[in-house]
């Protein structure tokens, strides 16, 4: 379909307050957070509609209660260019939550305001956009919306497939929603309320509940999402489908819920099954919190088929900011080997992560010959980041890791073979800000074009 993704729930105004914290109070054990830098985003539907809107050329569209006060003015600014605002007269303020971050941990949380929709019935501006969209996400974050009847009625004459993304406090999901996507205490709540409680939290009693929610619900699938482990989508019968999350380290998982949600309502506006818009969903919200989650809400993502950077600058930033060392090493790492491997986790030793730097396809090509590269970068990449010693990859298109070194500007450059005694040629590079070329023992009788030649034998 070629109409808009419409995202239908509760907007909010997310505020942080980011300082550094070195001593307690006198008066209690707590931190005094100072040097305090503001930062606004969107929240609730209004962040799941931003995330949606960056990773598609789709139109898309928020249908909200809004009020008319300074939190909904500052809101609204953050959305203009965004996404196109189909507003629902509210009172009661601009729900306004602040959470007090020092560095990457948060201290306490504030909330304010209850927007209350006022009008009886639901604009004719905002049912024609629901009744045309491509598919609808239902960010439901408690607060009325999805509870009101006109807004049910809509939703259930919606144009296109339904995601709907619970909450707690909110509304059970309109009845024959393509999929609904709770985390695991949501799930096990429901569960409970509904008289099928379950111990435990292994895949069998995840896909229990699942099966009790749809039942429950009368829906078409649910998706349990289960954080570093992925998620869990579940038809109500049969064996359920396990989608494992690529491991992320650190990064803030705020709104990653919101991601996947928004990545799977736009799969299924654009004729994915369910199965793949839930497969899709899981990598792009890990790739949502490598990129520093809710709180780097407007950096611009990877396209999802070009392998770069999945978290590189995350990682990186955390590691400086808790003073440790950033390793890095380069190269074609096509048909991944023991030598490889031996270098690899040599190179983690050094430091406190490790980012690997790879040759693009057509840099491998230029640099070995039209035959190689025989692994993609992507597949190349993948390979290399189920290592537990990788904490990220790159991949770059020039001859050599020089200006991908500038930008990311590791402490250590880390090469495995026969350089002892030689200046590596990236040395000159890290130089610039005082980095380390260093060499490390490679494991003799193992080189790629080696495995190759015997292949052909």
């Amino acid at each position: 379909m070629t109409g808009p993704l419409v995202v239908v729930g509760d907007a909010l105004l997310d505020v942080d307050l980011v300082g550094t914290a070195s001593r307690l109070t006198p008066d209690a054990p707590v931190p005094v957070v100072e040097d305090v830098d503001t930062r606004e985003r969107p929240g609730g539907a209004a962040l799941a509609a931003v995330i949606a809107a960056q990773t598609t050329a789709r139109e898309v569209v928020l249908v909200a209660p809004t009020c008319d006060d300074e939190g909904a003015a500052r809101l609204r600014a953050l959305l203009d260019g965004r996404v196109r605002l189909v507003e629902i007269p509210a009172t009661g303020g601009t729900a306004v939550k602040q959470r007090v971050r020092v560095g990457d941990h948060s201290v306490v949380r504030l909330d304010s305001g209850a927007p209350v929709a006022t009008l009886g019935a639901l604009p004719a501006s905002a049912a024609a956009v629901i009744r045309e969209a491509a598919a609808v996400l239902v960010a439901d974050y408690g607060r009325g919306t999805t509870a009101a009847a006109d807004v049910r009625a809509a939703l259930a004459a919606a144009g296109g497939p339904v995601v709907w993304d619970p909450h707690p406090r909110g509304a059970d999901p309109v009845p024959s929603v393509r999929l609904v996507t709770p985390n695991g205490a949501e799930a096990a709540r429901v569960a409970a309320a509904a008289g099928a409680p379950v111990d435990g939290d292994g895949l069998a009693a995840v896909g229990a509940r699942a099966e009790t929610l749809i039942r429950h619900w009368g829906v078409g699938a649910v998706a349990v999402t289960l954080g570093a482990r992925g998620a869990l989508l579940s038809y109500g019968e049969g064996a359920p489908m396990v989608v494992p999350a690529t491991p992320v380290t650190g990064g803030d998982t705020c709104g990653a819920g919101d991601s996947f949600a928004a990545a799977a309502a736009l799969a299924l506006a654009d004729g994915a099954v369910t199965g793949e818009a839930v497969a899709g969903a899981v990598a792009a919200a890990s790739a949502f919190v490598g990129r520093g989650g809710a709180s780097a809400w407007d950096a611009v993502p990877v396209a999802p088929d070009v392998v770069a950077e999945p978290g590189a600058d995350g990682v990186i930033a955390r590691v400086r900011a808790a003073g440790g060392t950033v390793v890095a090493t380069g190269g074609c790492f096509d048909l991944l080997h023991p030598g490889h491997v031996a270098t690899l986790r040599a190179a983690r030793g050094l430091g406190h992560c490790l980012v690997v730097c790879i040759n693009s396809d057509e840099s491998v090509r230029r640099l070995k010959g039209p035959s190689r590269p025989l692994v993609t970068a992507v597949d190349r990449a993948r390979v290399l980041e189920a290592l537990e010693f990788v904490d990220a990859v790159v991949v770059f298109e020039e001859d050599t890791p020089a200006e991908v070194l500038d930008r990311l500007r590791p402490d250590v450059w880390a090469k495995g073979g026969d350089y002892a005694g030689a200046d590596l040629p990236e040395a000159a590079v890290l130089r610039r800000w005082g980095g380390q070329a260093v060499v490390l023992p490679y494991l003799d009788g193992h080189s790629t074009t080696a495995l190759v030649e015997r292949s052909r034998v």
